[in-house]
Protein backbone atom coordinates (compact mmCIF):
# COMPACT_ATOMS: atom_id res chain seq x y z
CA UNK A 1 0.00 0.00 0.00
CA UNK A 2 1.36 3.58 -0.85
CA UNK A 3 1.02 5.65 1.89
CA UNK A 4 2.62 9.21 2.33
CA UNK A 5 2.39 11.72 4.38
CA UNK A 6 -0.89 13.50 2.41
CA UNK A 7 -2.68 11.16 3.68
CA UNK A 8 -1.89 11.76 7.52
CA UNK A 9 -2.63 15.07 6.48
CA UNK A 10 -5.69 14.30 5.09
CA UNK A 11 -7.10 11.71 6.59
CA UNK A 12 -7.71 9.59 3.41
CA UNK A 13 -6.33 5.83 2.14
CA UNK A 14 -4.71 6.48 -0.86
CA UNK A 15 -2.30 9.97 -1.77
CA UNK A 16 -5.13 10.79 -4.49
CA UNK A 17 -7.44 14.02 -5.04
CA UNK A 18 -9.43 14.73 -7.41
CA UNK A 19 -9.73 18.09 -8.85
CA UNK A 20 -12.70 20.09 -8.27
CA UNK A 21 -14.30 20.88 -11.53
CA UNK A 22 -16.85 23.64 -12.34
CA UNK A 23 -20.31 22.05 -12.67
CA UNK A 24 -18.54 18.13 -13.04
CA UNK A 25 -17.23 17.53 -9.54
CA UNK A 26 -20.61 17.33 -7.46
CA UNK A 27 -21.41 15.50 -4.44
CA UNK A 28 -22.28 12.26 -6.44
CA UNK A 29 -18.25 12.21 -7.30
CA UNK A 30 -17.22 13.71 -4.64
CA UNK A 31 -18.52 10.98 -2.37
CA UNK A 32 -17.48 8.21 -4.40
CA UNK A 33 -13.66 9.22 -4.50
CA UNK A 34 -13.49 9.79 -0.98
CA UNK A 35 -15.59 6.66 0.05
CA UNK A 36 -12.75 4.99 -2.28
CA UNK A 37 -10.13 5.97 0.26
CA UNK A 38 -9.10 9.14 -2.16
CA UNK A 39 -9.73 12.30 -1.37
CA UNK A 40 -12.89 14.38 -3.35
CA UNK A 41 -13.30 17.74 -3.60
CA UNK A 42 -16.43 19.63 -4.99
CA UNK A 43 -15.98 21.99 -7.85
CA UNK A 44 -17.37 25.49 -6.67
CA UNK A 45 -16.66 27.26 -9.78
CA UNK A 46 -18.77 30.92 -9.60
CA UNK A 47 -21.63 29.18 -8.48
CA UNK A 48 -23.96 30.90 -6.12
CA UNK A 49 -23.59 30.06 -2.25
CA UNK A 50 -27.24 28.36 -2.40
CA UNK A 51 -25.82 26.29 -4.55
CA UNK A 52 -22.53 25.23 -3.21
CA UNK A 53 -24.10 24.87 0.04
CA UNK A 54 -26.53 22.09 -1.15
CA UNK A 55 -23.81 20.56 -2.76
CA UNK A 56 -21.86 20.02 0.63
CA UNK A 57 -24.68 18.97 2.66
CA UNK A 58 -25.70 16.13 -0.25
CA UNK A 59 -21.56 14.90 0.46
CA UNK A 60 -21.78 14.63 3.90
CA UNK A 61 -25.20 12.74 3.12
CA UNK A 62 -23.22 10.33 1.11
CA UNK A 63 -20.28 10.21 3.02
CA UNK A 64 -18.28 10.89 6.61
CA UNK A 65 -15.08 10.58 4.99
CA UNK A 66 -12.78 14.05 4.45
CA UNK A 67 -13.71 15.92 1.82
CA UNK A 68 -13.23 19.58 -0.11
CA UNK A 69 -14.38 22.42 -1.64
CA UNK A 70 -12.51 23.86 -4.92
CA UNK A 71 -12.94 28.17 -4.97
CA UNK A 72 -11.46 30.16 -7.78
CA UNK A 73 -10.73 33.13 -6.81
CA UNK A 74 -12.33 34.82 -9.73
CA UNK A 75 -15.45 33.74 -8.33
CA UNK A 76 -17.60 36.86 -7.01
CA UNK A 77 -18.71 34.89 -4.18
CA UNK A 78 -15.69 33.89 -2.63
CA UNK A 79 -16.46 35.44 0.84
CA UNK A 80 -20.00 33.81 0.96
CA UNK A 81 -18.38 30.32 0.07
CA UNK A 82 -15.35 30.22 2.71
CA UNK A 83 -17.92 30.88 5.46
CA UNK A 84 -20.17 28.37 4.20
CA UNK A 85 -17.27 26.10 3.64
CA UNK A 86 -16.00 27.41 7.61
CA UNK A 87 -20.20 26.94 8.77
CA UNK A 88 -20.72 23.62 7.14
CA UNK A 89 -16.44 22.41 8.88
CA UNK A 90 -15.74 21.65 5.32
CA UNK A 91 -12.37 19.35 6.25
CA UNK A 92 -10.03 21.39 3.15
CA UNK A 93 -10.49 24.18 0.89
CA UNK A 94 -8.83 24.06 -2.20
CA UNK A 95 -8.02 27.25 -4.66
CA UNK A 96 -7.05 28.29 -7.47
CA UNK A 97 -6.40 31.83 -9.85
CA UNK A 98 -4.95 33.26 -7.44
CA UNK A 99 -4.08 34.10 -4.18
CA UNK A 100 -5.78 32.75 -0.93
CA UNK A 101 -4.36 35.20 1.43
CA UNK A 102 -7.12 37.35 2.64
CA UNK A 103 -8.78 34.44 3.60
CA UNK A 104 -5.91 32.55 4.86
CA UNK A 105 -6.30 33.40 8.77
CA UNK A 106 -10.04 32.76 8.81
CA UNK A 107 -9.80 28.99 7.11
CA UNK A 108 -6.85 27.88 9.67
CA UNK A 109 -8.80 29.17 12.06
CA UNK A 110 -11.22 27.39 11.86
CA UNK A 111 -9.32 24.43 11.10
CA UNK A 112 -9.81 24.23 7.45
CA UNK A 113 -6.53 22.74 5.97
CA UNK A 114 -5.58 25.11 2.74
CA UNK A 115 -4.86 23.73 -0.26
CA UNK A 116 -3.76 25.74 -3.32
CA UNK A 117 -2.74 25.15 -7.01
CA UNK A 118 0.22 26.65 -8.07
CA UNK A 119 1.60 26.96 -11.44
CA UNK A 120 4.71 28.67 -10.28
CA UNK A 121 7.62 28.51 -7.98
CA UNK A 122 7.51 32.28 -6.82
CA UNK A 123 3.28 31.70 -6.19
CA UNK A 124 4.82 28.46 -4.69
CA UNK A 125 7.18 29.89 -1.97
CA UNK A 126 4.52 33.15 -1.43
CA UNK A 127 1.89 30.79 -0.13
CA UNK A 128 3.99 28.86 1.68
CA UNK A 129 5.10 31.47 3.70
CA UNK A 130 1.37 32.83 4.16
CA UNK A 131 0.39 28.91 5.83
CA UNK A 132 -0.80 26.71 2.86
CA UNK A 133 -0.64 23.54 4.50
CA UNK A 134 -0.45 21.78 0.83
CA UNK A 135 0.57 22.78 -2.06
CA UNK A 136 -0.70 21.25 -5.79
CA UNK A 137 1.86 21.90 -8.56
CA UNK A 138 -0.38 22.10 -11.56
CA UNK A 139 1.52 21.75 -15.00
CA UNK A 140 0.56 23.00 -18.51
CA UNK A 141 -0.83 19.74 -19.59
CA UNK A 142 -4.05 19.99 -17.13
CA UNK A 143 -7.62 20.79 -18.22
CA UNK A 144 -9.42 24.21 -17.66
CA UNK A 145 -7.65 27.18 -16.38
CA UNK A 146 -3.78 26.37 -16.97
CA UNK A 147 -0.56 27.88 -16.27
CA UNK A 148 2.29 28.11 -19.00
CA UNK A 149 5.21 25.52 -17.13
CA UNK A 150 5.06 21.49 -17.81
CA UNK A 151 4.10 19.36 -15.13
CA UNK A 152 7.90 17.62 -15.39
CA UNK A 153 9.70 20.30 -15.27
CA UNK A 154 7.71 22.44 -12.39
CA UNK A 155 6.42 20.30 -9.64
CA UNK A 156 10.51 19.19 -8.76
CA UNK A 157 11.26 23.24 -9.22
CA UNK A 158 8.42 23.65 -5.96
CA UNK A 159 9.16 20.47 -4.38
CA UNK A 160 12.98 22.28 -4.14
CA UNK A 161 11.66 26.03 -3.36
CA UNK A 162 9.17 24.72 -0.32
CA UNK A 163 9.15 22.63 2.97
CA UNK A 164 5.68 21.74 2.85
CA UNK A 165 4.35 18.93 0.87
CA UNK A 166 3.53 19.30 -3.19
CA UNK A 167 0.43 17.03 -5.11
CA UNK A 168 1.35 16.88 -8.77
CA UNK A 169 -1.07 17.83 -10.88
CA UNK A 170 -1.23 17.84 -14.87
CA UNK A 171 -1.16 14.88 -17.38
CA UNK A 172 -1.82 12.44 -14.62
CA UNK A 173 -4.40 9.30 -15.50
CA UNK A 174 -2.70 6.23 -14.07
CA UNK A 175 -0.46 4.43 -11.65
CA UNK A 176 2.70 5.28 -14.46
CA UNK A 177 1.53 8.90 -13.46
CA UNK A 178 1.12 8.14 -9.75
CA UNK A 179 4.75 6.71 -9.72
CA UNK A 180 6.51 9.20 -11.59
CA UNK A 181 4.89 12.10 -9.39
CA UNK A 182 6.43 10.79 -6.29
CA UNK A 183 9.64 9.90 -7.73
CA UNK A 184 9.88 13.65 -8.49
CA UNK A 185 9.51 14.38 -4.90
CA UNK A 186 5.50 14.71 -4.59
CA UNK A 187 3.25 13.50 -1.74
CA UNK A 188 0.89 12.18 -4.06
CA UNK A 189 -1.33 13.43 -7.03
CA UNK A 190 -4.49 15.41 -8.22
CA UNK A 191 -6.58 14.04 -11.11
CA UNK A 192 -9.49 15.93 -13.33
CA UNK A 193 -9.43 14.44 -16.58
CA UNK A 194 -9.68 10.75 -15.39
CA UNK A 195 -12.31 11.25 -13.10
CA UNK A 196 -14.41 13.12 -15.49
CA UNK A 197 -14.97 9.66 -17.18
CA UNK A 198 -16.24 8.01 -13.69
CA UNK A 199 -19.31 6.58 -13.74
CA UNK A 200 -20.48 8.89 -10.99
CA UNK A 201 -19.97 11.80 -12.36
CA UNK A 202 -22.58 13.90 -13.30
CA UNK A 203 -20.72 14.85 -17.23
CA UNK A 204 -23.21 14.04 -20.39
CA UNK A 205 -22.27 10.55 -21.48
CA UNK A 206 -21.43 12.90 -24.82
CA UNK A 207 -18.73 14.71 -22.69
CA UNK A 208 -17.61 11.59 -21.25
CA UNK A 209 -17.24 9.75 -25.13
CA UNK A 210 -15.56 12.68 -26.49
CA UNK A 211 -12.41 12.03 -24.29
CA UNK A 212 -12.55 8.30 -24.09
CA UNK A 213 -12.12 9.05 -28.23
CA UNK A 214 -9.33 11.70 -28.05
CA UNK A 215 -6.11 11.16 -29.57
CA UNK A 216 -3.16 12.42 -27.84
CA UNK A 217 -3.62 16.09 -30.11
CA UNK A 218 -7.32 16.33 -29.30
CA UNK A 219 -6.96 19.25 -27.18
CA UNK A 220 -6.07 23.27 -27.34
CA UNK A 221 -5.42 26.10 -25.14
CA UNK A 222 -7.54 29.57 -25.58
CA UNK A 223 -7.41 32.45 -23.57
CA UNK A 224 -4.23 33.86 -24.03
CA UNK A 225 -4.93 36.92 -24.87
CA UNK A 226 -6.98 37.62 -22.19
CA UNK A 227 -4.51 36.55 -19.61
CA UNK A 228 -6.34 33.64 -18.62
CA UNK A 229 -5.98 30.47 -20.95
CA UNK A 230 -7.92 27.36 -21.07
CA UNK A 231 -7.56 23.59 -22.06
CA UNK A 232 -10.35 21.60 -23.81
CA UNK A 233 -10.74 19.15 -26.49
CA UNK A 234 -10.45 20.72 -30.15
CA UNK A 235 -14.43 21.20 -31.40
CA UNK A 236 -16.31 24.05 -33.43
CA UNK A 237 -16.47 26.12 -30.39
CA UNK A 238 -12.84 26.33 -29.44
CA UNK A 239 -11.67 27.01 -33.07
CA UNK A 240 -14.07 29.58 -33.33
CA UNK A 241 -12.57 30.94 -29.92
CA UNK A 242 -9.31 31.05 -30.99
CA UNK A 243 -10.14 32.80 -34.79
CA UNK A 244 -11.75 35.39 -32.45
CA UNK A 245 -8.58 35.80 -30.42
CA UNK A 246 -6.78 35.82 -33.79
CA UNK A 247 -8.97 38.48 -35.20
CA UNK A 248 -8.09 41.32 -32.10
CA UNK A 249 -12.10 40.79 -30.66
CA UNK A 250 -12.28 42.75 -27.78
CA UNK A 251 -12.25 41.02 -24.73
CA UNK A 252 -15.87 41.83 -23.91
CA UNK A 253 -16.88 39.94 -27.01
CA UNK A 254 -14.79 37.51 -25.97
CA UNK A 255 -15.69 36.65 -22.77
CA UNK A 256 -19.53 36.69 -23.43
CA UNK A 257 -19.05 34.48 -25.80
CA UNK A 258 -17.19 31.54 -23.57
CA UNK A 259 -19.22 32.27 -20.77
CA UNK A 260 -21.69 29.54 -20.11
CA UNK A 261 -20.27 27.01 -22.70
CA UNK A 262 -18.73 24.42 -19.89
CA UNK A 263 -21.87 24.22 -18.41
CA UNK A 264 -23.69 23.72 -22.12
CA UNK A 265 -20.93 20.63 -22.26
CA UNK A 266 -21.25 19.36 -19.28
CA UNK A 267 -24.94 19.58 -18.66
CA UNK A 268 -26.69 19.67 -22.03
CA UNK A 269 -23.94 17.61 -23.87
CA UNK A 270 -23.37 20.04 -26.43
CA UNK A 271 -19.58 19.04 -27.71
CA UNK A 272 -20.24 21.50 -30.51
CA UNK A 273 -20.44 24.54 -29.09
CA UNK A 274 -19.93 23.69 -25.52
CA UNK A 275 -16.76 23.51 -24.25
CA UNK A 276 -15.08 20.14 -23.29
CA UNK A 277 -12.55 21.21 -20.84
CA UNK A 278 -10.14 18.20 -20.60
CA UNK A 279 -6.19 17.94 -20.01
CA UNK A 280 -3.70 16.39 -22.31
CA UNK A 281 -4.41 12.90 -20.86
CA UNK A 282 -7.33 12.34 -22.53
CA UNK A 283 -5.43 10.06 -25.28
CA UNK A 284 -4.98 7.91 -22.48
CA UNK A 285 -8.65 7.30 -21.04
CA UNK A 286 -10.08 4.72 -23.01
CA UNK A 287 -13.02 3.94 -20.53
CA UNK A 288 -15.67 5.17 -18.42
CA UNK A 289 -15.30 3.36 -14.71
CA UNK A 290 -16.64 3.52 -11.17
CA UNK A 291 -14.66 6.02 -9.39
CA UNK A 292 -13.45 3.15 -6.84
CA UNK A 293 -11.96 1.21 -9.86
CA UNK A 294 -10.02 4.28 -10.95
CA UNK A 295 -8.41 4.38 -7.62
CA UNK A 296 -7.74 0.93 -7.07
CA UNK A 297 -6.27 -0.03 -10.82
CA UNK A 298 -4.66 3.27 -10.48
CA UNK A 299 -2.48 2.09 -7.33
CA UNK A 300 -1.98 -1.62 -8.22
CA UNK A 301 -0.13 -0.44 -10.94
CA UNK A 302 2.17 2.41 -8.95
CA UNK A 303 2.89 -0.56 -6.26
CA UNK A 304 3.63 -2.93 -8.96
CA UNK A 305 6.12 0.03 -10.54
CA UNK A 306 7.75 0.87 -7.86
CA UNK A 307 7.80 -2.01 -6.20
CA UNK A 308 9.63 -4.37 -9.29
CA UNK A 309 10.58 -1.41 -11.91
CA UNK A 310 12.86 1.08 -9.65
CA UNK A 311 14.88 -1.65 -7.57
CA UNK A 312 16.00 -3.53 -11.02
CA UNK A 313 17.62 0.39 -12.02
CA UNK A 314 19.82 0.41 -9.38
CA UNK A 315 23.27 -1.24 -9.96
CA UNK A 316 25.91 -1.70 -6.99
CA UNK A 317 29.19 0.08 -7.67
Amino acid sequence: MIRTVLCDLLGIEHPIVQGGMAWVATAELVAAVSEAGGLGILGGGNAPPDYVRAQVRQTKARTRKPFGVNIPLFSPYVDDVVQICIDEKVPVVATGAGSPGPWMAQLKEAGVKVMPVVASVALAKRLERMGADILVAEGTESGGHIGDVATLPLVPQIVDAVSGPVVAAGGIADGRGLAAALALGAVGVQMGTRFICAEECIAHPNYKQKIVKASDRATIATGHSLGHPVRALKNPMARKFEAMEKQGISEEELVEFGTGKLRLAVEEGDVIWGSVMAGQISGLIHDVLPAAEIIQRMVTEAEAILSQWLPSLVVAS
